[in-house]
Parts: structure tokens; sequence; C-alpha cells
């Protein structure tokens, strides 16, 4: 979830996002298997608070960003989506939910060992004349490959 922070709004999307994707995985595999989905209703039972919670704290993480996720929401989302897929058995069901996240791990890879070199911080750059996010070329993340492809664009 960390790895595209510094955008208003983005890690707490996504975490909203991915969440609602497990629940519906939960709720096709509930109605998939019946009275045995124990698994999938217990990690139900995880992810309903915290969609709530998220979307509330999305509220005031929206642009302009009243609140900051930092380190303490990205690690509670992370372990969130860990515990209910370790626990109820859909770890590489989940991995498939965090495609994003690999493939910008993926894409990064170059400047990550070494061979370009690799800002402390990959954001995009911000045009305060225009209002818009830029993508940086040199900055190797999907975020800015898609700020690249598509032109500059606005945080809200």
């Amino acid at each position: 979830i960390n790895i595209f922070a510094g955008i208003n709004g983005l890690e707490a999307g996504q975490a909203l996002v991915i969440a609602c994707a497990v629940i519906t995985h939960n709720l096709v595999e509930i109605g998939l298997s019946g009275p045995v989905g124990g698994a999938h209703l217990f990690s139900l039972f995880l992810m309903l608070p915290f969609i709530f919670t998220t979307a509330a704290f999305l509220l005031y993480n929206w642009h302009p960003s009243r609140v900051f996720p930092g380190d303490t929401f990205t690690y509670y989302a992370g372990m969130q989506f860990a515990v209910a897929a370790i626990l109820c058995h859909y770890s590489k069901t989940l991995l498939l939910f965090f495609t994003p996240q690999i493939l910008n791990f993926l894409y990064g890879l170059p400047q990550l060992f070494g061979f370009i070199p690799c800002p402390r911080h990959r954001l995009p750059r911000y045009n305060k004349e225009t209002d818009k996010l830029e993508g940086v070329r040199h900055h190797l993340n999907l975020l800015n490959l898609s700020l690249l492809v598509l032109g500059p664009m606005s945080e809200r």
C-alpha cells in the first residue's frame, strides 16, 4: 500500500478498492461453498469494518487533504489484508489484487538495484501554474509512467 504514497487519496483509495475486491471474492466463495464457507465469513468480519473506516478516512484524505495516512495507515492496511488472506486461505488470490504494486516494483527494479540513479522520493512534479501533477521521466514508477503517457493531471 505504501508504495504509492505521496498523492492525496491514493493510498486510502487503493486500499478501499482492494478491500471491495476481497469482499466480492468472499461473497462469491460463500455462495459457492454454502455452510462450509466459514473462513470467508471470518474474512468478511475483518474486511467490513476496514472498508467503512477506510471510506471515512478517504473523505478527509481526498484533495485537498486534511489528514495524511503515513506509515501507520499503510502498515495497518497491509496487515489487515495479510491477516485476512493468511487466516482465510486465499493468499494467492490476494496477490492478484495487488497486481499494480507488483508491476510497479518490477518497473522500478533498475532504480531499486542502482542501475539507474534513484531519487529519495519518486513522486511526480507539481506545477503550481497549472495546478497539475506532471510525470518525471527518470522516476520509474507507474504513477509517473501514467502521467507521462496520459499527460498532466489534477489530484482532484
